[in-house]
């Protein structure tokens, strides 16, 4: 399915690795730009060539910097003052006790989690309402809905996202500018299958390991396997795409079946 994202222009933050590289392939195959973000130069130099080799029509751009850092969020700004989509998927996360969370943690986690997705967004966003045509995406999780209690810094912030989500989609009401928020479960990023492929022994095959590990400790899960990256790249596609336009301030849950559903 064409997506009619063909010659946009996308910021993707946190796009090297993981979820982040999943949505700048899947956005460039659909013909987008992609201003790839890191805070390394060469990683994130090294994915723009990546993304050139694999797709040679469109122009990714090294869009690299530290966006919880004010003067290099400005640099970014004035190095690209206008882009279609915006995804925050930047975000940082560690399974942590209550008690060992203290002040310096939680505005750690507030200022890189938060404010910096905030402050890209309170920039683009009127640029978009000026050309009647925007997507702002932030990447958050089952935990903003459902805490497992192993990461409450981690959990509030993906939390005010939905907030902050909704806040800025009542900005734009009568437009077609959206902004959302895509919530995955547990996702098979690069770190996950490093960590699972050390649980168990070498000669196990990789789907095994999965599947044990589902079964004895994510046993609410109801694909009973990790989200693949790509799989979450391909929604945020098409929620940036013109035939998801009446998705308005929506916390769009793909959680794998983690969530309990209340009617």
């Amino acid at each position: 399915m064409d997506m009619g994202l063909r010659n946009k222009t996308a910021l993707v933050t946190g796009s090297t690795k993981g979820i982040g590289k999943a949505i700048a392939i899947e956005l460039a195959r659909e013909g987008v730009n992609v201003l790839v973000n890191g805070r390394n130069h060469e990683e994130v130099e090294r994915t723009v060539n990546e993304l050139k080799s694999e797709f040679p029509a469109t122009s990714p751009q090294n869009a690299a910097a530290d966006i919880v850092d004010t003067q290099q969020r400005e640099a970014l700004f004035e190095k690209y003052p206008h882009v279609d989509i915006l995804v925050n998927n930047m975000g940082i996360y560690e399974i942590m006790s209550y008690e060992d969370v203290d002040d310096e943690v939680w505005e750690k986690y507030f200022r890189t989690n938060v404010l910096a997705a905030n402050g890209l967004s309170k920039f683009y966003l009127p640029k978009m309402l000026k050309n009647n045509y925007g997507r702002i995406i932030f990447i958050a999780s089952e935990e903003a809905i459902m805490p497992s209690g192993q990461m409450p810094q981690y959990c509030m912030t993906k939390s005010m996202l939905l907030s902050l989500s909704k806040s800025l989609s009542k900005l734009t009401i009568g437009t077609e500018v959206t902004s959302n928020t895509i919530m995955p479960g547990p996702t098979l990023s690069e770190n996950v299958y490093q960590i699972i492929e050390s649980l168990f022994p070498d000669d196990m095959a990789f789907s095994e390991k999965e599947k044990k590990f589902m079964t004895a400790n994510l046993p609410q899960s109801e694909i009973q396997r990790f989200i693949k990256p790509f799989e979450i790249g391909r929604v945020v596609a098409f929620v940036c795409s013109p035939y998801a336009s009446a998705f308005k301030g929506s916390p769009i849950r793909m959680d794998g079946g983690m969530v309990p559903t209340i009617f």
